[in-house]
């Protein structure tokens, strides 16, 4: 069977898995819906496996479904269009959808669920990866609208899982009106759009759009659905849902908020602008690229910044993600095929290290009721094993080579080396935020350095005090709970040891960079380019990007071992940076963390400023 024919069936799968489970669930014991639903998952693997090895990194695979083909170009048909990226985002969302249903066998042991619970997490588990694959796969903005949502709504409902709780539902509420703003921003800008071309496919918007100058509606709908997509991938100053989702959400779901969700906002933002603004009607490329770095740049340095200043484990990394989101949108607002390959190695490599760091935080809520670092320190040196993952995490997130983190890092700073400040960020901001985690493992695990002095400063999430996610607190660490870490780091590892991968990415990224052969391929209207004309980037480990995840990886070092031997240290030197930073926290640090105050109205100013921001950025230079 032709891949195009089995494409529907990869958001079809995990919708009929979700239904299955709702139905059966009250009928199953735990381990009945537990092992149901994980194979369900890894089928739903093996099918999106199968079509990106069917498809090829160079492909493009075009399904209209119901046989609605365009007739002269235009068609009302509903589009899915597969190539290599989207598949490749699809595998990784059904891996970790996988990996987040293994880890949560002995997870929730509530034994008054044991039977009858309704298989409820998991077939939400299924219901977000239906919509994470088809936003990937969609070819049509509407559809990408609705994907958007069922993403976003089975988020907020995992997030909220304990609902019975106060502070998971606090995050799940901040994450909902958040989300569900950004998506009505989109739903105007996909009415604008289809006002002025009466087509929703993203080729057939595009086509129209060529023929005519862009003008106020267009430069609207741009920043609308721009900004939708911002706010997902929680980008400054969108992004203060993200810590309170992560600080509250059951471990699991970190792991694929953190590790995918955010990720898809970057994809949706980039696939919208390349198949339907960055021709004549739409957004100049030199705008999108300055818009994307200038964000990049802040997103980067705010969730460095505020990373290092955690000592609530799950907000450390939380943070950590919105530091290397700020990376992330750098290296897609380069713009080429080389940067785009370095970025989508860089997302796969973090979303490994970064849930198996989440992963290994749920261990610690697990045994100790507490994710603070501070009121932690040294009680785990019973877990050695899951100290020693924890301090290989934080390596892989400096970028220490030959994971998958330092290839993708090392890549994109190649794309960038006519700017030194750039390169210079992707070594300074992996190396802070691992910094962090590498401090954590040594005071957590090892009882290293002086013991951290309590500070009292009315906006310091601590972590202490947190409600177990197990019923019984203290008991042995279940297998799964350290299988699964060591997996996800191994397979960040893969991503920089296997060359198929590289080279899969490569032409993908060339494809992904190809807007008319896209217009092409899904109208059956020539449009002057064709996929893969352009040369494939070379994707490999080279000798300064070597070099880099080594500086970034010392550098990381240095920073922990300063914050675990510093404050013993004495002479004028000690004084004055101890000084310094003290300094540094009660202005600027402190100034910082009260804007992520929990106050959900707070958070919706912040983002119609950045609404108006955008908006007047793409209307002066647009």
């Amino acid at each position: 069977m032709a891949a195009s024919e089995l494409l529907p069936l990869a958001v079809a799968c995990p919708l009929t898995g979700a239904a299955l489970l709702a139905v059966l669930g009250r009928r199953l014991p735990r381990s009945g819906t537990d092992a149901l639903a994980t194979a369900w998952a890894a089928g739903q693997l093996g099918l999106v496996w199968w079509l990106a090895a069917a498809t090829g990194g160079a492909g493009r695979t075009v399904t209209w479904v119901g046989g609605w083909t365009p007739v002269e170009g235009r068609s009302v048909g509903i589009v899915l269009v597969a190539d290599g990226l989207g598949l490749g985002l699809a595998v990784l969302v059904a891996l970790l959808v996988l990996a987040a249903l293994g880890y949560a066998w002995r997870y929730f042991e509530e034994p008054e669920r044991a039977r009858g619970h309704g298989g409820g997490f998991p077939a939400l588990l299924l219901l977000f990866e239906a919509g994470t694959t088809g936003f990937a796969l969609t070819g049509d903005l509407f559809n990408a609208f609705v994907f958007f949502e069922l993403m976003g709504v089975a988020g907020y409902a995992l997030t909220g899982y304990r609902v019975e709780e106060p502070r998971p539902l606090q995050g799940a509420l901040a994450f909902a009106v958040t989300g569900s703003l950004a998506g009505y921003l989109a739903l105007v800008g996909v009415g604008l759009l289809y006002a002025r071309t009466g087509e929703l496919a993203f080729a057939g918007i595009a086509r129209e759009l060529a023929g005519q100058p862009a003008d106020a509606l267009v430069t609207t709908a741009a920043a609308l659905l721009c900004c939708a997509m911002l706010v997902k991938a929680a980008a400054v100053p969108f992004h203060f849902w993200l810590p309170d989702a992560h600080a509250e959400a059951p471990t699991p779901v970190c792991l694929l908020l953190s590790g995918v969700m955010v990720e898809l906002g970057l994809y949706g933002l980039l696939r919208v602008y390349l198949t339907v603004f960055s021709g004549p009607g739409g957004v100049p490329h030199e705008v999108m690229r300055g818009t994307l770095i200038a964000v990049g740049t802040v997103t980067a340095l705010t969730g460095a910044l505020l990373c290092w200043q955690q000592r609530h484990l799950k907000r450390l990394l939380a943070f950590s993600t919105v530091g290397h989101m700020g990376l992330f949108l750098c290296g897609a607002g380069i713009l080429d095929a080389e940067a785009t390959a370095g970025t989508a190695l860089y997302v796969a490599g973090h979303a490994g290290v970064k849930g198996a760091l989440f992963c290994l935080a749920g261990v610690l809520l697990d045994r100790h009721a507490s994710v603070d670092e501070h009121g932690l320190w040294g009680r785990a040196r019973d877990m050695p094993l899951v100290g020693v993952l924890f301090a290989v995490g934080g390596c892989a997130l400096a970028g220490l080579p030959p994971f998958g983190t330092g290839l993708g890092k090392s890549v994109v700073e190649h794309a960038a080396h006519e700017d030194p400040w750039l390169v210079a960020l992707f070594v300074l901001v992996p190396a802070v935020t691992a910094g962090a985690v590498l401090r954590a493992a040594a005071r957590v695990f090892g009882g290293a350095g002086t013991k951290p002095r309590e500070r009292h400063s009315g906006a310091e999430t601590t972590g202490a005090g947190e409600e177990p996610e197990v019923s019984g607190p203290r008991r042995e660490v279940p297998r799964p709970m350290l299988v699964v870490p060591a997996v996800l780091l191994a397979g960040a590892l893969a991503v920089g040891l296997v060359p198929a991968l590289w080279r899969y990415v490569a032409a993908g990224s060339v494809v992904f960079q190809d807007p008319a052969g896209y217009g092409a391929a899904v109208t059956g209207v020539p449009g002057g380019g064709g996929t893969g004309t352009a040369p494939l980037p070379e994707v490999a480990w080279s000798l300064p990007g070597v070099l880099f995840g080594l500086l970034s990886t010392a550098l990381a070092a240095g920073c922990a071992a300063g914050a675990l031997w510093g404050p013993a240290l004495r002479g004028r030197l000690a004084r004055t940076a101890r000084a310094g930073a003290d300094a540094l926290d009660r202005t600027v640090v402190l100034a910082v963390r009260r804007q992520h105050s929990g106050h959900v109205g707070d958070y919706v100013a912040w983002l119609l400023a950045g609404l108006a921001a955008l908006t007047a950025v793409f209307a002066l230079w647009g």
